[in-house]
């Protein structure tokens, strides 16, 4: 019986997420990067090149993807045995990456090896932070291919608890070595590669489908909430009245028993899955048809990563991400300084970075849950809900330009669950659009817009536009106006969910007449449609610049 619920797809899912509550390294990079600041004797700008590697590496996977592809070729089974290939190829390299890199880096910092050049140094973070895009492709892709028809739901799983990740490795530090961020680099370079190792058998891709998906999926989204949930209310208190250290180890033990909760849903699927018959709600629900009218057809094939980029919708995709993404993040990591041009207190700017990572959660897992939602009840595509979070993003932006008294508390809100939800939602409409086979490939690729787009904002647009302004002023701008022409402009170019919802509206309009006329859907026809919807955004597009070219000069 253990053996038998150790090969199921549920058992898979629970594997893959305890491997995600271990992959915020990333994350934790404020707290030992005063240690390695000074122990390597680093100015502000040299830490920064080396926090800009440490991007890199968490964003480019294109190799995980190639590497995820190969492994997994021709190894997909009924049964989850597949061969000698498989996701766990996949995760074994992302663990011997994560060990590598923060071991290196607690060798240099506790000075157990000579003292590096800074390009070994960005080298060692390249690699740790590398470990993520392995860890994460294995774990994402196979969910999405064990719950083809709750796609949505289980990559909003997977990336939800990355989202909290970060969280958890916190509370770990406080409650293991508090004070001493030393130590916790080597827990970095030892807690997530040995978890990684001991699960990695368990993450195999199952072609099954059984009619309590749903119900267990539920279970799981809604555990999800709850370990969110009990990671606010301890973020919250340890602000507000602070813990002790005993108090620290019994939430942490609180902590470890949730997160072994998703076992008993994985025994309870199993026990409910032994008598029922294989199923798949949208094939059903096909089959099932009656009304007389013809069904849409669309072809099943899964493109390459180049025939992908010669498609218009890759590159349509790579630039909404530039703008959600790349504005998203950007915005996170000029949250301090704008709390303090905004003269936030630092207990309420430590508040809103902590609690980033719950809004981040809510994004994440939100988007891919009410997108399955939407597609199976409303038959709506998911690129329409993310037309929707770029738009609330727009305002977000909007709130945090304007500078009124308390704008960074439902700024934030709204650009970090919109944030989040574009790492959900992505991941999926990558699959539906290009096939599941190179998804790994494809999605880590189009992943590359998220530096870039926070370069693009980051550095070009705001750190120049407040250079400008703080010029007479010193080092330091205070007031309002030190970013709302940034953030204005990065609202300008977010709003192009405009173009979003036109997309979507023509491909279900199309949908809809060809179906109804019993015709075969044409990609090349929903790719002129898509073109006149282009034309319709530009046009839209020049005349929002104009106008908010006219505001800022009067402003």
């Amino acid at each position: 019986m253990a053996a038998e619920i150790l090969r199921t797809k549920w058992m898979a899912m629970t594997a893959s997420i305890w491997i995600q509550c271990t992959l915020g390294g990333s994350y934790t990079f404020g707290i030992y990067s005063a240690i390695l600041k000074s122990s390597q004797s680093y100015d502000q700008s040299t830490l920064d090149t080396v926090s800009v590697f440490k991007d890199i590496g968490g964003n480019v996977g294109v190799l995980s993807g190639l590497v995820y592809t190969a492994a997994t070729f021709n190894r997909r089974r009924p049964d989850g045995r597949g061969g000698r290939g498989g996701p766990w190829v996949v995760i074994l390299i992302g663990a011997v990456l994560s060990f590598t890199g923060y071991f290196l880096i607690w060798a240099s910092v506790t000075g157990l090896i000579r003292k590096p050049p800074v390009p070994v140094m960005c080298l060692f973070m390249f690699i740790a932070a590398q470990s993520l895009t392995f860890l994460n492709t294995a774990n994402v892709v196979s969910s999405l291919e064990n719950f083809a028809d709750y796609g949505g739901t289980a990559v909003g799983i997977m990336k939800g608890f990355v989202g909290l990740s970060g969280a958890m490795l916190i509370q770990l530090y406080e409650t293991i070595c508090p004070g001493d961020p030393e130590s916790f680099v080597l827990l970095l370079a030892i807690v997530p590669s040995l978890l990684s190792v001991l699960v990695m058998p368990l993450v195999r891709i199952y072609e099954t489908s059984t009619v309590d998906e749903k119900k267990h999926l539920d279970g799981l989204s809604t555990l999800s909430i709850i370990i969110a949930a009990y990671l606010m209310v301890i973020i919250i208190v340890k602000g507000i009245l602070g813990l002790p250290s005993w108090a620290n180890t019994v939430t942490l033990v609180v902590l470890l028993i949730l997160l072994a909760s998703p076992l008993l849903i994985a025994i309870r699927a199993r026990r409910d899955n032994i008598e029922k018959p294989c199923y798949s709600p949208l094939v059903d629900n096909l089959e099932a048809t009656t009304s007389g009218e013809s069904l849409v057809v669309v072809e099943d094939k899964s493109l390459n990563l180049v025939q992908a980029m010669r498609n218009l919708d890759f590159w349509l995709l790579f630039l909404v991400m530039v703008c959600g993404m790349g504005s998203g993040i950007s915005t996170i990591n000029n949250i301090r300084q704008i709390g303090e041009s905004l003269r936030y207190s630092n207990v309420e700017i430590n508040a809103l970075l902590s609690l980033w990572n719950i809004w981040n959660f809510i994004g994440r897992f939100g988007a891919g849950y009410v997108s399955d939602a939407l597609l199976h009840k409303k038959g709506w595509p998911r690129p329409l809900l993310m037309a929707t979070t770029l738009g609330a993003m727009t305002i977000g932006h909007l709130i945090i330009a304007s500078g009124f008294e308390g704008n960074l508390y439902p700024g934030s809100i709204m650009v970090g669950i919109c944030y989040g939800s574009q790492w959900s939602l992505m991941p999926t409409i990558t699959s539906e659009l290009f096939g599941v086979k190179h998804m790994g490939t494809i999605y880590n690729t189009i992943s590359i817009a998220s530096p870039m787009g926070s370069y693009i904002f980051s550095v070009r647009l705001i750190g120049y536009i407040y250079d400008k302004t703080i010029i007479g002023e010193g080092n330091t701008c205070y007031g309002p106006h030190c970013f709302r022409l940034s953030f204005v402009i990065i609202a300008w170019l977010s709003s192009g969910f405009l173009s979003r919802v036109c997309w979507c509206s023509g491909q279900i309009s199309f949908i809809n007449r060809s179906s109804r006329r019993g015709c075969i859907v044409d990609k090349r026809l929903m790719t002129c449609e898509l073109f006149r919807y282009i034309m319709l955004y530009s046009a839209i597009c020049v005349c929002i610049y104009i106008l908010l070219f006219k505001f800022v000069i009067n402003c």
